[in-house]
């Protein structure tokens, strides 16, 4: 999760040190929990890529599938967090999820997408079917 910067709230210091000043701000913070990744996406001769940015998440974070020619790229992923103190026990649970959905061309080959990651980079390749494929201008003879 992505740093953030928090202003004082107001409210009484000690509910801000029981908290140790986390709680409540995030508790709040509609934009920690509603992030959606970036995307780029690119027209080549033969496919369209997408690439999907999320760093922090891995291959097996990430669930994609194709449907009535809707591509759906998804992911949740659990983090817990614990730390212990002679006194004091602390545990912190964080939940990430988000869904993009894509509509595809009739124009594409959905049986053969293909998908990558690197590098916290997502890279969903959808290869054209050879009738959409650019061909090569022509000349045409006239008889």
């Amino acid at each position: 999760m992505l740093p953030s910067l928090r202003t004082r709230t107001g409210l009484p210091s000690l509910v801000e040190e029981y908290f140790n000043g986390d709680f409540l701000p995030r508790f709040f913070d509609a934009e920690s929990y509603n992030s959606v990744p970036s995307v780029n996406i690119v027209e080549g001769k033969n496919e369209y890529r997408i690439d999907v940015a999320a760093p922090g998440l891995g291959k097996e974070d990430f669930r994609i599938q194709v449907d009535k020619n809707i591509l759906t790229v998804s992911s949740e992923k659990e983090e817990k967090g614990e730390e212990k103190d002679e006194k004091v026990m602390r545990k912190e649970f964080s939940y990430y999820s988000f869904k993009r959905c894509f509509s595809l061309p009739d124009t594409v080959n959905s049986d053969k997408i293909k998908a990558s990651h690197k590098d916290g980079i997502l890279e969903i390749v959808i290869p054209k079917r050879e009738e959409a494929k650019e061909k090569p201008a022509r000349e045409i003879k006239i008889s």
